[in-house]
């Protein structure tokens, strides 16, 4: 690297911001990860309603949870298979909002191919209460959402791709075979 780039990347780094830190990364040759977008309650609200007329699965999670890191491949497998019957998994990290590199990091590392946000919120609760006012804070939980927006199933702990895939076929079902 010259020295004139690595310079000018060390000065804008030492602004503090994001694509600064891109920019030394950049400089120095280094892949930087994906930025995480951050999601507040507002915005998880949204992005929810959004998704109106297909089956949500919204999976909460965090990276220093086991049990969460077990369970995503197969949420992700399960939704690329199911896309085409409209399947969405939408995950929200619940690490801490400061920790957006780290979870970068992490997710480009380990699950790539999870479509995932973190919470921005400093309340884990503000997250979970636009689906669920009494979230208990366990962690894995995922929320099945029915294509008009209500949760159908609330799974708490990991479960295996097959239990999975049984409350998301459930949630295809039309209402009037429930």
């Amino acid at each position: 690297m010259k020295r004139r780039e690595f310079t000018a990347a060390a000065v804008a780094a030492t602004i503090g911001t994001l694509p600064a830190t891109r920019a030394l990364a950049q400089a120095a040759g280094a892949a930087m990860p994906a930025v995480i977008p951050p999601v507040s309650a507002d915005s998880l609200r949204k992005l929810l309603g959004a998704q109106r007329g297909k089956v949500v699965v919204l999976n909460l999670w965090a990276t220093w949870c086991a049990p969460c890191l077990r369970e995503i491949p197969d949420l992700v497998h399960l939704e690329q298979e199911l896309a085409p019957r409209g399947v969405v998994l939408i995950g929200v990290s619940m690490d801490e909002p400061d920790d957006g590199e780290r979870v970068a990091a992490f997710h480009a590392k380990y699950f790539p191919a999870f479509h995932t946000w973190l919470r921005s919120e400093r309340e884990l609760d503000a997250i979970a209460s636009v689906v669920d006012p009494a979230w208990n804070e366990v962690l894995p939980t995922t929320y099945i959402l029915a294509p008009d927006g209500r949760v159908v199933r609330r799974v708490q702990g990991a479960k295996t791709h097959d239990e999975f895939r049984a409350l998301i076929e459930a949630a295809l079902e039309p209402a009037t075979t429930r």
